[in-house]
């Protein structure tokens, strides 16, 4: 889910609408907004799936989908999901696929709005995005590890955290609005004042801050704390059997990533049974392992390791803001902040 942005001029596309949330049905498997029964009219041989980068159907999957359907499915990567989210609605008039996957909670207003969906979203899996430390580096140096996104403005915390930039990534954009969340509309910039004053290092995306800035991953960063994800500390499992990093899971954003029926599509049954497949067993219990996020569906079985050391934030952020309606002015007034 470590996904990007959408240029500058596609925000004017978008108009006020509410972020399409995760609801309680959601998270028992009943959050799709298309009809999920199977089609009466026959499908075409073969569907395109357009996705963001981090998509990922292992091959057993896609035969086992080609088995029940008689289709083959042909993947195409469009990106992180800004980019995504962007590139269908510049070919909505032709779309370039039947069907999409990896749009998220920050970038569905746009997509509605656009109207590049047959039907409505379908939710597929979710993540919580959070800050997580490096264990051993707070231990080594006998300070207490953070509890609280508040506390990375104090002293204690100079210089220790990383985060992405809310202009180039998702994950940033997801951190932004949960600090919108938490401080309201008259805080949140002092609290990113002090952040920056506090020496947090910003990044242009997921990758470079975890792999390289953060000291918890490969070990070769300076900065023990970093934006990531609450799954995060299920890979970090250590010889010992434990995780060498923890979330810090107040200041949690929750993002939903959906599926989808493009507007236009040639193989639109396809596409439906395309979506009814991602929510089946076969493909909700391998989302862990694949895409390093949750199953949307409440009764999948999760790795071991996950329900040990990937803790889901009991009261993430976000939900009730209106991101489509805020995020340029909210993105101004962040990047008048760090200049």
């Amino acid at each position: 889910m470590h996904k990007s942005y959408i240029p500058k001029f596609a925000y004017k596309l978008a108009a006020a609408i509410a972020v399409v949330g995760l609801s309680t049905a959601a998270l028992t498997g009943c959050a799709s907004a298309t009809d999920s029964s199977t089609p009466s009219a026959s499908p075409l041989p073969e569907l395109t799936l357009v996705t963001h980068d981090s998509f990922s159907m292992s091959k057993e999957q896609l035969a086992q989908f080609k088995t029940q359907t008689g289709i083959t499915v042909n993947i195409v990567k469009a990106g992180d999901a800004g980019a995504l989210t962007n590139k269908l609605v510049l070919t909505k008039d032709t779309p370039i696929g039947d069907a999409f996957f990896g749009i998220d909670n920050t970038f569905s207003g746009v997509a509605l709005q656009n109207k590049i969906v047959s039907g409505r979203l379908t939710a597929i899996d979710y993540g919580d995005v959070c800050m997580n430390y490096d264990k051993a580096w707070f231990k080594a140096k006998g300070i207490s590890a953070p509890t609280s996104i508040d506390q990375l403005v104090e002293p204690t915390y100079k210089n220790l955290t990383v985060v992405e930039n809310p202009s180039t990534s998702s994950t940033g954009l997801a951190f932004l609005a949960a600090t919108v969340a938490k401080y309201g509309n008259d805080g949140w910039q002092d609290y990113w004042t002090k952040l920056k004053a506090n020496g947090v290092k910003v990044t242009a995306g997921w990758e470079d801050a975890y792999y390289t800035d953060f000291s918890g991953s490969t070990g070769k960063g300076k900065y023990p704390v970093v934006l990531s994800y609450a799954s995060s500390p299920a890979y970090e499992i250590r010889k010992d059997g434990t995780s060498g990093t923890a979330s810090i899971l107040d200041g949690c954003f929750r993002q939903v990533e959906y599926a989808g029926v493009l507007a236009g599509a040639k193989n639109p049954v396809g596409a439906q049974l395309l979506i009814k497949f991602l929510l089946s067993d076969a493909f909700q219990r391998g989302i862990p392992e694949s895409m390093y996020v949750y199953p949307i569906v409440k009764s999948t079985e999760l790795p071991a390791d996950w329900s040990k050391w990937a803790t889901v934030a009991t009261a993430p952020l976000g939900a009730g803001l209106d991101i489509n309606a805020n995020r340029e002015s909210w993105l101004t007034a962040w990047s008048d902040i760090f200049g």
